[in-house]
């Protein structure tokens, strides 16, 4: 069966789902677009995410399937692709389906169903013709909102330094209580002070604070005591910085007002002269899907830069999606590899990152990229130098070659071999998957370190490669 404009409109929720597909009838939005023989089309289109969404249609029984959390099915990048193609405007390469396309095609239910006859009509003439012409703008009506606008900002403001000023209260307590108290009570005592924090509309602070036992419990209980010092101080600091943001160097002014709770919009980033920008082939080395206190799934894909040349080497990639959607993976996979501009958010150690243009298509290479030839001492330089800088860092990726796993006990160690001293505790919870590596010899990877124990990500030694579950 052949994509056809009245095939569409019959699949089409509503009319405004056919108005949005419109919008996105544009080439340039889709680093890819490309076809199979069988019949299968699949493209990426650069959303409103940090990562583009990976859409797969089948002419053969108009299936489909799109990665953003629209609860409208099918939504308007699934209807845009479909529409491109039955109207034969868009160019599409021949190719093979990538392992995503893949994953869909074995995963899929059956062929989907037209919107039910009750549905409203919707029409694609409608949607092509535009709609009507914008009401013409109202110079005093935007004076209005620009005021209120102003006068909203500073309500926030103050309302954040008093919520910052009952923090440091509750800091104190907390000190003065004893540290193995709070450790004991810190679900309860951290939940009611975030929910004051997200009162006083520092969401951020209390997103972080709120997720603060859940980091403490993963550590061993010998370590929760100093995790629970050095967490809190980083908290005082941010409040400190944030009071004194006036005095600070601009990036990390707007780092510090985003760890608070300030959001720059994609659209205001994507469209600042100053933001730092940065192009070249980027090599996915990490993936995390985690659900946040706030009942948002924070979705991460974890980029590093090959070659040398100015700009950051790694970025990170972050969206957010609600829990009631269902689930939601990163855009990319482990192991692949494009070409993009990658448009920075300010900060001393620049990391979080949107997608401003790619231009290639992702491809599936090797799942270990071609890593710098540096020990896990390097790599573990690097990660100092970025915590000077940004003292509440989080976490960091690391790259590294001829390191070692060391098993103690139940516990397994990354090493570096002319590094006695330097040895990072493994995640608790790849101490079975990972144990393998203890006997591989020297290996080469990438991980993920918090600051109190590294994730792997993927490894490589002479025996194979090594890839998180």
């Amino acid at each position: 069966m052949v994509l056809s404009l009245a095939k569409i409109e019959a699949l089409a929720p509503d009319q405004a789902a056919l108005d949005a597909a419109r919008k996105l009838l544009k080439p340039a939005t889709w680093p890819t677009l490309a076809c199979d023989e069988t019949g299968l089309v699949w493209g990426e289109a650069q959303g409103s995410g940090a990562t583009p969404y990976r859409v797969v249609i089948s002419e053969a029984d108009a299936g489909y399937k799109c990665t953003c959390p629209s609860r409208k099915f099918p939504c308007k990048h699934s209807l845009a692709l479909m529409w491109m193609r039955a109207e034969g405007k868009a160019v599409f390469a021949s190719a093979t389906p990538p392992q995503w396309v893949n994953d869909w095609l074995s995963r899929r239910r059956g062929p989907s169903q037209a919107a039910p006859a009750t549905a409203p009509k919707v029409s694609i003439a409608i949607a092509a013709s535009g709609g009507e012409e914008p009401a013409a703008s109202d110079p005093k009506a935007e004076a209005r909102a620009a005021v209120q606008r102003e006068r909203n900002r500073r309500d926030r403001e103050a309302s954040i330094l008093a919520g910052l000023d009952e923090f440091d209260l509750w800091l104190s307590d907390q000190l003065e209580t004893g540290i193995a108290a709070f450790v004991a009570n810190a679900a309860g005592a951290c939940r009611r002070m975030a929910q004051r924090l997200v009162d006083a509309k520092a969401s951020a602070l209390a997103t972080r604070l709120d997720s603060l036992p859940a980091r403490l419990f993963s550590l061993t209980e010998a370590a929760r005591p100093t995790a629970a010092v050095v967490e809190l101080a980083v908290f005082h600091l941010i409040a400190e910085a944030y009071r004194r943001q006036d005095a600070l160097d601009p990036a990390l002014r707007e780092d510090v007002r985003q760890m608070v709770g300030w959001v720059q919009a994609r659209d205001a980033l994507l469209a600042d002269p100053a933001a730092m920008r940065t192009a070249g082939r980027w090599h996915v080395i990490a993936t995390r899907t985690e659900v946040q206190p706030d009942r948002l799934r924070r979705v991460e894909t974890w980029l590093w830069r090959e070659g040398e040349g100015d700009g950051p080497r790694f970025a990170l990639l972050m969206d957010f999606v609600p829990v009631t959607v269902g689930g939601a993976s990163a855009g990319f996979m482990i192991g692949e590899t494009f070409k993009a501009e990658l448009v920075f958010y300010a900060s001393p150690v620049p990391l979080r990152a949107l997608i401003a243009t790619q231009t290639s298509p992702s491809s599936t290479g090797q799942a270990m990229p071609m890593l710098p030839e540096a020990g896990l001492a390097v790599a573990w330089q690097g990660y100092e130098q970025a915590l000077g800088a940004r003292p509440w860092l989080g976490d960091w990726p690391l790259l590294f070659r001829g390191a070692r796993v060391r098993r103690s006990g139940e516990e397994l160690f990354l090493t570096d071999p002319a590094e006695a001293g330097l040895a990072l505790p493994i995640a608790p919870e790849q101490a079975v998957s990972a144990l393998p590596l203890a006997d591989a010899g020297p290996v080469n990877g990438v991980g993920l370190w918090d600051g109190w124990r590294i994730r792997l990500t993927q490894a490589e030694a002479e025996s194979g490669r090594w890839v998180d579950a």
